[in-house]
């Protein structure tokens, strides 16, 4: 994944991937921004403690890298899909977002979470899901990516109400950015349990440790549900060393890694929209 340096956000990440010419996507990084510590320095995050005014310059420099307006999201480790428009506010609560219109940037915040970033091969629409493992798993296995899905199938039937869900998968293109990777992710034995429950074949991502731990490949558990749903161009985290972001902490920020020993950390930015 190359980096994208631009005049006024150095830094950010741009994503190899097929998507159409008029779909643009960015990734941020710690880089370019004007918060200190432990916040330094493109945190993006309104709720983590930071200066209010180094966040808002930080988020006024990175709707200038876009070009358009990035929508922050309120999130809460949920399902809900929120379809943007230009009188859409930030800190509308969701954890994901669709957009049919230029001008508007479907956002998610990160710091060890995974980023899901969606398109159609026609560049028609556009969304973003933001995948901790609570709302990756959902409720009764309908998570965070089958909403997204079934909000871009809802999308896609009202230009022809006769397309089939598989129709629709097939044309889709995602990508998933970094994230915490298989290596750090320890979580509990309630965690595996809510995802074999409904997808036995996810046991394959969870690595037993000592006192009833677990190790978790986040990454390749959005992988199996988007397959499922007929999905099958995705693309970007491969749970290899490079996309974890405990691992790297002077690229990208960590809850996990840095909560804990500094008290809070940043949040980057996952963004995706028309031109």
């Amino acid at each position: 994944m190359p980096r994208l340096e631009t005049a006024r956000l150095p830094g950010v990440l741009q994503p190899d991937w097929p998507a159409p010419s008029g779909v643009q996507v960015l990734f941020t990084t710690r880089a370019g921004g004007v918060s200190r510590a432990p916040f330094e320095t493109l945190n993006l995050g309104d709720h983590v403690g930071d200066d209010p005014q180094a966040v808002a310059a930080n988020r006024m420099a990175l709707a200038s890298a876009l070009g358009v307006r990035p929508v922050f999201l309120q999130q809460v480790h949920g399902t809900e899909v929120a379809l943007l428009s230009a009188t859409t506010p930030d800190s509308t609560q969701a954890d994901a977002s669709l957009s049919t219109k230029p001008g508007l940037a479907c956002t998610v915040m990160v710091a060890d979470c995974l980023p899901v970033l969606f398109t159609d091969t026609q560049g028609s629409q556009v969304a973003a899901a933001h995948a901790g493992w609570r709302g990756l798993a959902g409720p009764a296995g309908r998570g965070v990516l089958e909403a997204t899905f079934d909000a871009m199938v809802a999308q896609a039937r009202q230009l022809d109400p006769q397309r089939s869900r598989k129709a629709v998968a097939l044309d889709t293109l995602v990508w998933l950015g970094p994230c915490i990777g298989p290596t750090a992710f320890e979580v509990g034995a309630e965690v595996r349990a809510a995802f074999i429950a409904t997808d036995p074949a996810a046991a394959a991502c969870f690595t037993a440790l000592p006192a009833g731990k677990w190790l978790a490949d986040l990454a390749t558990l959005a992988r199996q549900r988007l397959q499922a749903l007929g999905i099958e161009r995705v693309h970007g985290n491969d749970s290899s060393a490079s996309w974890c972001t405990v691992g790297q902490a002077s690229v990208f920020f960590s809850h996990r890694r840095d909560a804990a020993r500094l008290g809070s950390t940043g949040r980057m930015a996952a963004c995706i929209w028309l031109a």
